[in-house]
């Protein structure tokens, strides 16, 4: 559950957290429900970055730091692109990420998620979770 400015939003979340889930993604999948997505968590914070190749339908890629916060959010990759996308904005200090959700094109604006909110969730090390699941 993402929390910030209004409501609380709850996305439904495959989890994908070994090396071979995270490299196939949501690669050759022709949907993906609004409201639904995918959490690529990793075993500690690190610099990431992700491609298209072979994913079908476009996405928004949500970065999240170790303590749960948003730091960057890119809209609409586009299918089959094999361009990396950078999982840190321009100019942020602080590049390592823990978890990486995609959500359909579109999802995140309509959800309201944006830099600054927070993720709660329990694979998330409690003890600096800005938003613990207690």
């Amino acid at each position: 559950m993402f929390q910030g400015r209004g409501k609380p939003v709850e996305v439904a979340v495959e989890i994908a957290d070994s090396d071979e889930e995270r490299a196939r993604g949501l690669m050759f999948r022709r949907d993906l429900p609004a409201g639904q997505g995918m959490l690529f968590i990793y075993e500690s914070p690190q610099p990431v970055s992700f491609w298209m190749r072979n994913t079908l339908i476009a996405l928004d890629m949500i970065f999240i730091d170790a303590r749960g916060e948003v730091r960057h959010v890119h809209p609409m990759a586009k299918p089959l692109d094999e361009t990396a996308i950078a999982g840190v904005a321009p100019g942020d200090p602080a590049p390592e990420r823990l978890m990486v959700l995609e959500v359909p094109g579109g999802d995140a604006a309509r959800l309201g998620i944006h830099p600054g909110m927070v993720l709660s969730h329990p694979r998330l090390p409690q003890q600096d979770a800005l938003a613990s699941c207690d």
